[in-house]
């Protein structure tokens, strides 16, 4: 099967990625119970995570005593993930097209991989087809208001860089929209009156006020290829302005960055 270029400009990005993920992004971390709780995952759940990066979502859910498999396009990621939950089950491949059998599993996850798909409505599709008749699909997406990560990387970028051309994907923002979200959902096969959405919030804890500079330019993929593209006096007026931006949050010993995210979920 042939893929687009943003289709392809997101994986060859995390596979550049996977080996700094860990250390630069805590935050998705946060947002994971609350998945697996919208999704209601459970002891036996047959779980399918899917964009499971170093495997976050599949080691809490067997945590609970739930039956994970892992999915992610890029195989490094697949490999970091075998690596922390060697005895649990990671496979490469696309959220969009899966390998797997119809009603295969009770709950289907995604934390914040929606925001990275060239074709979601695909992946919605996908996800109904593999749950179980009353099983439900749950993914996050981040918001952009009162999200000091995005305010501090969107003012930065604005304020310093010059443009850089990179493939066209869907807007990044475009799930925050309870409205949208439903719709999307219900085109894709699942029952409009199971949907629901919660608002997240939560703290992002760092050490120091440089690493989101870091986990932008070197664990990312679309802020990085803007980052990449920049000249040397640009990158390095971006830096330091992303980097007062954290320290405006300080904290005791750290810095704590207010994140604010939505936890969509339907059932089939």
């Amino acid at each position: 099967m042939s893929h687009d270029p943003f289709w392809e400009f997101e994986r060859t990005g995390w596979e550049r990625a996977a080996g700094r993920y860990e250390e630069c992004w805590g935050d998705t971390d946060l947002f994971v119970r609350r998945l697996l709780d919208a999704a209601a995952v459970r002891s036996g759940s047959r779980l399918l995570d899917l964009a499971c990066g170093p495997g976050y979502v599949s080691q809490a859910a067997a945590a609970r005593g739930a039956e994970p498999v892992g999915l992610d396009v890029a195989a490094a990621m697949v490999e970091r993930a075998r690596l922390r939950c060697p005895g649990l089950e990671f496979v490469v491949g696309d959220a969009q097209q899966l390998p797997f059998e119809d009603a295969s599993f009770d709950a289907v996850t995604m934390n914040f991989g929606i925001l990275h798909l060239s074709r979601p409505e695909a992946a919605l599709a996908e996800a109904h087809r593999v749950l179980v008749p009353g099983g439900r699909f749950a993914f996050t997406a981040w918001v952009s208001e009162g999200n000091a990560v995005a305010e501090i990387v969107d003012a930065a970028v604005a304020a310093h860089g010059v443009p850089v051309e990179v493939p066209e994907g869907p807007a990044f923002y475009r799930f925050a929209d309870a409205g949208e979200c439903r719709a999307t959902l219900v085109a894709a096969g699942f029952d409009g009156d199971s949907f629901r959405m919660e608002t997240v919030t939560a703290s992002w804890r760092t050490a120091t006020p440089d690493l989101l500079f870091e986990a932008e330019l070197h664990a990312g993929v679309r802020t990085s290829a803007v980052l990449r593209g920049q000249p040397p006096e640009r990158l390095e007026a971006i830096r330091a302005a992303m980097t007062d931006g954290v320290r405006r949050f300080a904290d005791g010993d750290g810095f704590a960055l207010p994140l604010v995210a939505r936890v969509a979920s339907a059932a089939v």
